[in-house]
């Protein structure tokens, strides 16, 4: 598990740089202030293809593979199905948490 690419998540919500929900997060993009996509693995496949597009569009990375359950426990909530963050350095710093830890996991399992 990624507890510090979910920690930093939380703070990426406390310092008002997360965006929540398909809509505000759709609305977000098409007005470009958008700088990561995060979708968890139960959004649909048209939402997925939607907000894939949209970052191909916009030229933002996307991050895919998180529970809707773990995304939300992080942010307080049940569930969420789509994130959106605001911020570059904030959107930098997650990708870098994020790949850092699917790295770990890759050499892990290498190793065993």
């Amino acid at each position: 598990m990624n507890e510090k690419f979910f920690q930093f998540l939380g703070l990426t919500k406390k310092a008002g740089k997360l965006i929540e929900g398909y809509n505000q997060c759709e609305d977000a993009l098409s007005h470009g202030r958008g700088t990561l996509i995060i979708l968890s693995e139960e959004s649909s496949i048209n939402t997925k293809d939607k907000f894939k597009r949209l970052a191909s569009k916009n030229v933002i990375p996307l991050v895919e593979g998180v529970s809707n359950e773990t995304l939300g426990k992080c942010l307080g909530r049940a569930e969420i199905n789509v994130l959106c963050v605001s911020d570059k350095r904030m959107s930098n710093k997650l990708l870098s948490l994020w790949n850092e830890n699917n790295e770990n996991n890759e050499n892990n399992e290498n190793n065993e």
